[in-house]
Formats: C-alpha cells, structure tokens, sequence
C-alpha cells in the first residue's frame, strides 16, 4: 500500500510539474497539448493503485481543465494590450504661502478623484515656517489629473514620476497560484479516498504546504493589484514667505530699479523678521550673556572707584636710630 501511495503522490507531482511549466512558459502550447501530456501519468497511476480505487477519477481530470482554462485566460490577458501591469509612481516638492488652505484643497482633491492619504507629517523650521510630508494615493487612471491639479493649488519646485511594467511577475504568479490550487483540489479528492491512517497523514501533510504556497501567492497577487490599481503620490509642501524661482515678465530699466529696491526692501525685511524671531527663541541665552556683561561691567567700574592705598615711606639716614 505504501508502494502504491508513493506512486501515486509521484504521478500527481509530475502532473503539477507540466501545469507549472505551461504556466510560465507564456503559453505556447494548447489546452489539448496538456491533456495529451497527462496520459502517461495517468496510465501510471492506474497500474499503481491497483484494486485500491483511491486514485482520481474524472474529477481529478475536471479539475486540472478548471485550472487549464483559468491558466490560459490568463496567458490570453497577457497577450493582450489590455492586460499590461503598470505601477505608477511620482514625487513632488511643492511651495506655498497658504499652507492650511493648500493642505485642505490638496486633502479634497485626493478624496475627490477617489484616493486617500496614506501618510502624512507636519513639522516646524527655526523660522516657524512649517514643512509638510505626505504620501497619497489614487486611481490609476486619475494619475496624471492629481498631478497637473496638484501643481495648480501650490507652487511647484521639483517633479519626478516613474512607470514599473510587473506583468510578467505577475502573472507568473498568478500561474503558480492556479497550479498549487489544482494541486490541493486533487489532495482533497486522494484524502477523501484514502483508508491507511498514515497514507491520510501523508495526504494531510501535503495539503497543508499546498494551502501555504496558495496563502503566500494570494498574498503577493494583492500587494501587485493594490500597487496597480492605485498609484503612490508623495510630495512635500514647503511654507514660505515668497515663492521661488517664479519668472518675472520682462520690463524696462525704471521697473527693474524699482523691483530691485522693493526686492532689497523686502529682504532686509526678511533678515530683520528671522533676526527677531531668532532671538525670541533663544531669549535664555540672550537675557543670560546680558547678565555675565552687566555684571563684568559692575566689577570693573566698582575696581576703579575704590581708592589706592599709599606705599609707606622709605627710610632716611635720620630716622635710623643712633
């Protein structure tokens, strides 16, 4: 019987092997190709179980052409223009002056064209101008739309995006997960006939790695749709006093001056502003050297102001005593 079941474990692993292959092969060779492939294996397998009756029945076969016919959809969306697996990706650097209405506009229109936000951070500079961090995303399709709106609501500094064609991991994946769910579908069926307490553990034990390898490839078949279907946008948004890098429309010499003295102006505004502010947040050290100078200056004038003692008088030739 131990025999018998070897053989029989045997011909199912070849028969999962030819589906395997089919799957990743691209799909050059025909539904009716395979089923020819399986003859041998199964003549095999009827000289093996004898007059057990535990082998497959047509049932084992209805299976394999499920996953035959799965297989070669699959292999038919791959052909085809329609099934290409793209993953869609950017970064931007943005800048505003409005930093909470363009985070709130930003925020409505993810929502609007059916995204949300993955990520999100707010920090503050040593000026008190904030910096934003955010990851986004959205649909596919309303890629390049977030995009040109984005840069719309705030001033754009810096762009990047990427295109990651994964068809062919994906669907190499996706065959192997039809294979390994052919292989446990005829597990079920070889368990459900089997009688010897250890040819079920066997079985048993067969099926368990079969539902393994089917949960890890699910898994990685929806981390691919997720990343396909939706797009990962992030950006920063900068808080700043003026925009940068913005190009001004040619003008005479009089408009330049004038520009260039309202641009020193505004400047020297700046300096003075980020002076001031600077300050403020370090008014404990400022308030604490003050102290050391004034108190310096207490010491010297209090030095200068006490009187000198007078060096006492040599002595002369009469005051010594005879």
């Amino acid at each position: 019987m131990k025999r018998k079941l070897a053989m029989l474990l045997a011909a199912l692993c070849l028969t999962v092997l030819a589906a395997g292959c089919g799957a990743s092969s691209g799909g050059a060779a025909s539904f009716g190709e395979k089923t020819d492939s399986m003859a041998a294996p199964s003549a095999m397998t009827e000289e093996a179980r004898g007059d057990t009756g535990a082998a497959m029945d047509m049932n084992g076969f209805a299976a394999y052409e499920e996953s035959g016919k799965a297989e070669s959809q699959l292999r038919a969306e791959k052909d085809s223009g329609d099934g290409s697996k793209l993953i869609y990706t950017a970064d931007l650097n943005l800048e505003t002056t409005t930093f909470d209405d363009t985070v709130k506009n930003l925020s409505a229109l993810v929502e609007e064209l059916g995204g949300w936000t993955q990520s999100s951070s707010v920090s503050y500079g040593g000026s008190g101008y904030r910096y934003g961090s955010y990851a986004v995303r959205v649909p596919k399709e309303k890629f390049s739309t977030f995009l040109t709106r984005a840069g719309e609501l705030a001033h754009v500094t810096y762009t990047s995006s990427n295109v990651e064609d994964v068809s062919e991991m994906y669907y190499d994946t996706a065959g192997r997960l039809e294979t390994q769910k052919t292989k446990l579908a005829r597990l079920q069926e070889l368990l459900a006939k089997a009688e010897n307490m250890e040819d079920i553990i066997t079985i048993e034990s067969a099926i368990s790695e079969a539902e393994s390898q089917i949960e890890s490839l699910a898994g990685e078949m929806k981390h691919y749709d997720s990343q396909v279907d939706y797009s990962t946008v992030q950006f920063s948004l900068n808080e700043v006093y003026q925009l940068s890098n913005v190009e001004q429309p040619a003008t005479g010499f009089f408009s330049r001056l004038i520009g260039a003295l309202s641009s020193g102006a505004r400047g020297f505004a700046d300096f003075v502003q980020n002076f001031l502010l600077m300050l403020a947040y370090a008014w404990v050290w400022v308030a604490l050297v003050v102290l050391v100078l004034v108190g310096a200056l207490l010491v010297r004038r209090k030095r200068k102001t006490q009187p000198k003692k007078e060096a006492p008088a040599p002595e002369t030739q009469d005051d010594k005593p005879e």
